[in-house]
């Protein structure tokens, strides 16, 4: 019997992304294979701060919590791709549209997944991490987003900035994923401006300039966090 550490399940309003605004069911897992500097769910970075549950359980907490907006169920973390199996059977137990928030960094984990609907792979900067290892992951990211455009399942990228985020780092990023991702689909790229904005009083400015510089390449939105302007979970 599949088991997974969970941190918690909950509905509220989807406030990143593509998604932005939709009503979602939220599966957070705990563990993540990162360490990102700016998290801002650090509960779920360790898989100790989860209690094991069963697929069967996840289904019916999933069950209980059906509202009529109810848009999709979001598999979240932490990185919930290291529990890639389990969430196969939970979207196999359930007649509502998946939604994966992922690193992308474990191709091989990613490519197991075949009945997902909607994807939001989280590229990494440099500025993420005390160290370079974002320029290391990058090509399991790139990877990641060719196993789901060859899946045909809808999947954008995002890009937390930060306001020490370097824009020659963002371009080399850029001509990266416009050169390397599947040429015979477009994909869409969403900025996601560091929370919290008081961040920004002082460069709101570098926010254009960065959208301005990645609509070079590709189809680029920003997108602040909703639910911190809501103070929702």
């Amino acid at each position: 019997m599949l088991e997974a550490p969970i941190v918690e399940i909950f509905s509220s309003i989807q406030g990143e992304g593509l998604l932005v605004g939709r009503r979602q069911i939220f599966v957070r897992f705990a563990g993540c294979n990162l360490d990102c500097n700016y998290c801002d769910t650090a509960i779920s970075k360790s898989s100790e701060n989860g209690t094991l549950k069963t697929v069967d359980y996840v289904v019916s907490r999933i069950n209980e919590l059906k509202t009529d907006d109810l848009h999709s169920v979001s598999f979240t973390g932490g990185e919930p791709l290291l529990y890639a199996d389990f969430i196969n059977d939970v979207i196999n137990k359930i007649d509502i549209p998946s939604f994966l928030e992922t690193n992308g960094t474990l191709p091989n984990e990613i490519d197991k997944l075949d009945n997902l609907d909607y994807v939001s792979l989280d590229i990494k900067l440099e500025e993420h991490f005390n160290n370079n290892y974002a320029e290391k992951i990058l090509f399991n990211e790139i990877k990641s987003v060719n196993i789901l455009m060859d899946k045909s399942i809808k999947v954008y990228c995002k890009l937390v900035v930060l306001p020490d985020s370097k824009l020659s780092t963002i371009e080399k990023l850029a001509k990266k994923l416009k050169n390397d991702i599947n040429k015979n689909q477009s994909m869409s790229i969403v900025i996601q401006p560091v929370s919290p904005i008081e961040l920004w009083n002082e460069d709101k400015k570098l926010i254009f300039e960065i959208s301005q510089l990645i609509g070079k390449y590709m189809d680029v939105l920003t997108i602040p966090q909703l639910h911190k302007f809501m103070n929702i979970e």
